[in-house]
């Protein structure tokens, strides 16, 4: 039966493509491989998405496994996981590879934010802020701020919980403004934000495209100018795929700042390090290795006293 071993043959070859390409990518070579060892035409592989709410053209498909785009927008971000269901892949297996060659500028890591992501948040925050009617301004100064990142099973970023310590500079304040920005991929409108001790939730808006969320935090007073506040809150996200690091921009100069993360049991990074940046802008500096602590699994930073500019913890898997 030379027919049916040569078809055999054909497929042993293609599932080996596609195992390579998996391992080692790039993204549009595993695409690839992978439509062509199920056999399926790309009208195929366009009905499998319609029928999973996915609108994805034939041509951005072509162009996708040609390496000639890439899929970027958070609707073509979801259209990849739900081809990982399709063409029966390893769960991240095609997310993966596309955050490893996702880099921006020289000094920029694999997975991290681009400047111009970091830029296009701050045009959005401005937006919904003025959809709020909120100004910049909220009237606090921060004297304390400590975030606990929650790192989950699948690598992703689960969640954070934000504890503030801040003082009024003028009468009247009585809420706080909460942003949240998640992983490339993220979907604001799933995210969840829970006000755990004094003070309640208000208003929520979030912008699809850029991952940002804006929640009002409501305290059940108002402070006068030189009033102290302590409240917390907890932001549950697990929306995006493979998390690498977690950022934090300051304006002006403000008070101590401690950043932890923790990463489930399940998905422990082979290493960590810290990094600073003066603005989005300019490149990385300040590497240090974070050692990984035994019994919780986390690590952290403090800055006793921020200046204005980027901190941050990244982290490599396997």
């Amino acid at each position: 039966m030379p027919h049916a071993t040569q078809h055999a043959d054909v497929a042993a070859v293609a599932t080996a493509e596609l195992d390579s390409a998996l391992r080692g990518g790039p993204f549009h070579v595993a695409l690839r491989a992978a439509i062509a060892a199920r056999g399926l035409p790309l009208q195929r592989v366009q009905h499998h998405l319609s029928r999973h709410g996915v609108k994805v053209g034939v041509t951005s498909l072509s162009y996708w496994q040609q390496g000639a785009r890439r899929p970027q927008r958070p609707e073509s971000l979801r259209a990849v996981r739900v081809l990982e269901e399709i063409l029966q892949l390893p769960e991240e297996s095609l997310i993966r590879l596309l955050a490893e060659t996702d880099g921006g500028g020289p000094g920029q890591r694999p997975g991290s934010r681009s400047y111009r992501s970091l830029v296009e948040a701050s045009d959005v925050l401005d937006r919904l802020l003025a959809e709020l009617r909120l100004p910049p301004d909220g009237g606090l100064h921060t004297l304390g701020h400590h975030e606990l990142i929650r790192i989950g099973p699948h690598r992703e970023l689960a969640g954070r919980e934000s504890h503030h310590i801040v003082r009024a500079h003028k009468d009247g304040v009585d809420r706080f403004v909460a942003v949240h920005h998640g992983d490339p991929g993220c979907a604001p409108e799933r995210m969840r934000v829970h006000a755990v001790e004094n003070c309640r939730t208000g208003r929520v808006r979030v912008h699809r495209d850029s991952g940002v969320l804006v929640a009002e935090l409501l305290f059940d007073t108002r402070l006068r100018a030189g009033d102290t506040f302590l409240f917390r809150y907890d932001v549950e996200d697990g929306t995006a795929g493979v998390s690498r690091e977690y950022v934090r921009g300051f304006g002006p100069a403000g008070g101590q700042y401690a950043l932890q993360v923790r990463f489930d049991a399940r998905a422990l990074p082979v290493r960590c390090h810290r990094f600073a940046q003066h603005s989005p802008a300019a490149p990385r500096s300040g590497r240090q290795e974070l050692p990984l602590s035994g019994r919780h699994h986390s690590v952290h930073l403090v800055e006793p006293r921020v200046r204005t500019g980027v901190v941050g913890i990244g982290w490599d898997w396997e």
